[in-house]
């Protein structure tokens, strides 16, 4: 890969960090969810109720074992660590005028870590921590007074840390605001009885779209070197048949997500976006001063996660009908098929479309780890699926002609799984010793694959073979 070329990984500060309510922080989104199972949804709770667990309050401690942890990570050779900074531990309630110089304190101490380590910060503005407070008293995204109150936080940020952070991301996953039945994680929502759903995600979006465009504007006046990306989820697309119905279902899939990346990148509502608020029955007016600042705050780069592809069909040609379901593919533990290609096609499908710097930010395997009687975890499978999605990714750099700054796995160390507020859905090089329950130590170990992606690393993506003694 280039010698510029950014390898690490990534985490959210709500599924890693723990303490909760520590150093005045305030609830979040996140630390309201119980946990859930492989096709068990959490549960959303608008409070903490007494008796339950809350598998985020803790986390996997990153709070008070961060040093360790980023010691870990510069082992391996990182040249950049992706995280987010919570949103409520630095505006507790949300809405405040003030910042919490406790939170504050907390990232300084992490982010001059990581650069003593040689590591370069990557930092996501909003990772599914939308303070509680914003959701209960406004009504999350529906609300444009969220947008003031996120630029204020990004304004504190950015200043504090003009000089140590150079890439950032405004809000994760952006688009699965429309792909989401009850996009809780991504806007704060949930839905009353009789409410026009398909109205609220497209507002949310749009005030959503409003406070980026804002924070990258006000990020670039700061420090004119800050780069700023979107960050969407792009599941590769295919047509589940050579039916002329399926190629027309698999560009409405994919609308969807071009929906989000069209304003972030283009800085203004497409024809293409026009075609899908008709389809979810919504009319968008868009002020001029909003059009103003959508195209005034045109993101620098595209970050995409990327887990899976998804087969579109359409045997009428109106309805969308989709699946992971791919006879050519094996599937994680999670039934997340497992298709390296479809990640070199993500990646020539964005470049070629938008022609801007493209950040492969989460990419990485779920599976449930066996530690061997002799305290090791040889997980040879985590390691093959990593080694041909690299190999894709090198393909399209070096055939293709990709722009791309680096490479972040999801996740470096195991943490609370998102979906299912579970452990034991494991992506990590490093082990965590904590259970569904919350049992454990919490003590961190290797697994063979910290020392394959070390050698990885050092090889510059060169060497992927899986030789490693261990």
């Amino acid at each position: 890969m280039p010698d510029s070329f950014l390898w690490g990984g990534a985490i959210a500060a709500n599924q890693a960090e723990g303490a909760h309510l520590e150093g005045g922080k305030g609830l979040s989104i996140a630390d309201v969810q119980t946990p859930g199972a492989y096709r068990v949804p959490r549960e959303i709770h608008m409070e903490c109720r007494e008796g339950v667990y809350y598998p985020n309050h803790t986390g996997i401690d990153f709070y008070h074992r961060y040093h360790g942890d980023v010691e870990l990570f510069a082992e391996m050779g990182f040249k950049c660590f992706r995280t987010s900074i919570d949103w409520a531990r630095i505006f507790p309630n949300g809405d405040e005028e003030e910042p919490n110089e406790a939170g504050l304190a907390f990232y300084d101490g992490l982010i001059d870590d990581l650069l003593a380590h040689g590591i370069e910060p990557v930092i996501t503005l909003s990772h599914y921590e939308t303070p509680l407070h914003l959701v209960t008293e406004y009504g999350s995204w529906r609300s444009r007074r969220l947008i003031d109150c996120f630029v204020r936080f990004c304004e504190v940020v950015f200043r504090r840390y003009r000089n140590k952070v150079r890439y950032w991301m405004t809000f994760n996953e952006i688009n699965e605001v429309f792909n989401k039945a009850v996009p809780f994680n991504q806007a704060g929502l949930v839905w009353a009885e009789g409410e026009d759903v398909n109205r609220s995600k497209v507002i949310a979006a749009h005030n959503m779209f409003v406070a980026s465009a804002r924070a990258v504007s006000l990020g670039h006046k700061i420090n004119p070197e800050f780069r700023i990306g979107c960050m969407v989820q792009y599941p590769t697309t295919y047509s589940k048949t050579s039916a002329p119905n399926d190629a027309v279902a698999r560009r409405l899939n994919q609308i969807v997500n071009w929906y989000f990346t069209d304003v972030m990148v283009l800085g203004r509502y497409t024809n293409l976006c026009r075609q899908q608020q008709r389809r979810m029955g919504v009319r968008l007016e868009v002020s001029e001063q909003d059009a103003r600042e959508l195209a005034n705050g045109c993101v620098d780069f595209i970050g995409f996660s990327y887990y899976y592809p998804v087969m579109a069909s359409s045997p009428d040609g109106e309805e969308l009908v989709k699946t992971r379901d791919n006879p050519f593919l094996t599937a994680t533990d999670w039934n997340f098929p497992i298709d390296p290609v479809g990640l070199r096609v993500a990646l020539d499908e964005l470049y070629d479309k938008y022609q801007i710097p493209l950040f492969v930010v989460e990419n990485g395997m779920g599976a449930v780890d066996v530690i061997d009687e002799d305290g090791k975890i040889r997980d040879d499978y985590r390691i093959e699926y990593l080694a041909r999605h690299i190999e894709q990714v090198r393909k399209a750099v070096n055939e293709d002609g990709v722009d791309l700054i680096g490479y972040t796995t999801w996740g470096p160390i195991d943490v609370i799984s998102c979906a299912s507020g579970q452990m034991k859905k494991r992506y990590g090089f490093i082990y965590v010793d904590r259970d569904d329950e919350g049992n454990g130590s919490l003590e961190r170990s290797r697994k063979k694959s910290f020392s394959w992606y070390k050698k990885v690393i050092a090889s510059n993506g060169g060497d992927l073979a899986n030789d490693i003694d261990y």
